[in-house]
């Protein structure tokens, strides 16, 4: 829901009813992640996607039926051999979908347009929706925000509104979309819920070091990939606007000394392509200590061991120069400027999701690696439930 924050939040500020169709979890090739939406508003019209294209048709009937009888509704799709063509998945993937009416006179209604506000706005907020469980707790919504403070909850459950808090805060400070599997204590067998938690989080950032050819090529690339892209480099005469136009900051300053000074978080990239020691070794010893997703450094590999021997001079341990990324990027036998970054945003990409990067022809490995999210084993939080069964 939130991936169409900005269009369902102009819908909400018109008064408009609508339904919100949304992917809670996957399995196999499908084709959208956890998260991912399709709403349609009393009008018939509609936005998002939840499939790119193969339930489409059967999702915005769902969506319809839930404006009408103001149910909300869980509904699987996969591939079968029998309706390949028509309602399913034909990559072979599977989806579960959350349908929720969203009216002016349902409860969750303030709640849910409070987050999509926050979420337009370029906020960080969380929303968790009861994705299945008791009957009286359908419909209801709690949005979290990243200080812990929260809104909205499920009727007359204290413990559970808590619990859920700080479970979906946990998802929201790593900027993750996924399900929680709760048992609620004082009712028989635990009574098991599962709980959809949306994160929507400012882009992630990445600070390229360095203001050198091989940057510009590396901007372009982590915007394509929806990143927040800072320059840093020491020398105003070539770290400028003009060099690097789809920056979005350029900062010139020492690199260890912006980084002091700069915030990070743990979906933060760092990359170093200053190759130069006096640069490189007071910012890698501190980015190495660094709670951030990745730090890579250019070079080559007789550079690499020398710029190894200095951190470890300047007391970086071997626990920490294991976190680094050298030489920079995946083996793609990258020779351009252009190639080199696509062969550092490929490294990124699978120091995120867990890939091998090895060729997936002939390889017996899943294509998609499992998130939060997907069908599966989920998040527990804590009131030892156990795992309701499949739609």
């Amino acid at each position: 829901m939130l991936d169409i924050a900005e269009e369902l939040d102009r819908w909400a500020g018109q008064g408009r009813d609508f339904a919100v169709a949304t992917v809670v979890a996957t399995g196999g090739s499908a084709p959208r992640p956890p998260g991912a939406a399709l709403a349609v508003d009393t009008d018939g019209t509609a936005v998002g996607s939840v499939s790119g294209g193969c339930v489409e048709g059967a999702v915005y009937e769902l969506c319809e039926q839930a404006l009408r009888d103001g149910e909300p509704v869980l509904e699987r799709f996969g591939y079968s051999d029998e309706d390949a063509f028509a309602v399913g998945l034909t990559c072979g993937g599977v989806i579960d979908v959350l349908v929720t009416p969203v009216r002016a006179a349902d409860p969750a209604r303030p709640v849910l347009a409070a987050a999509l506000t926050a979420a337009a706005r370029g906020e960080a907020v969380a929303v968790a929706r009861i994705v299945s469980g008791p009957a009286e707790l359908t419909g209801r919504a709690l949005t979290v925000r990243p200080d812990g403070s929260y809104e909205g909850g499920f009727g007359a459950h204290p413990e559970l509104d808590r619990t859920v808090a700080a479970e979906a805060g946990a998802l929201l400070d790593a900027g993750r979309t996924g399900t929680l599997e709760i048992g609620q204590r004082g009712s028989r067998r635990g009574a098991p819920l599962t709980v959809l938690v949306e994160s929507s989080v400012p882009p992630p950032r990445m600070i390229v070091f360095g203001a050198i050819d091989f940057a510009a090529a590396l901007v372009r690339v982590g915007k394509f990939l929806g990143h927040h892209v800072t320059v840093c480099d020491a020398r105003p005469v070539f770290a400028t606007r003009a060099r690097f136009p789809e920056a979005d900051e350029i900062v010139v300053d020492w690199p260890h000394t912006y980084l002091e000074r700069t915030a990070v978080d743990a979906r933060t990239v760092l990359c170093v392509l200053t190759h130069d020691p006096k640069f490189d070794v007071p910012l890698l010893k501190l980015a190495l200590r660094l709670p951030v997703a990745y730090v890579g450094a250019m070079g080559s590999r007789r550079t690499h061991l020398d710029r190894g021997a200095r951190l470890r001079e300047v007391g970086v341990t071997d626990r920490e120069l294991a976190r680094l990324r050298s030489p920079i990027g995946l083996d793609l036998g990258a020779r351009t400027p252009q190639e080199t970054a696509l062969s550092i945003a490929a490294e990124i990409v699978a120091d995120r999701h867990g890939g091998t990067g090895a060729s997936l022809t002939g390889a017996h490995t899943p294509i998609h690696h499992d998130d939060p999210g997907t069908l599966g084993p989920s998040w527990c939080a804590g009131f030892s439930g156990e795992r309701p069964a499949s739609p």
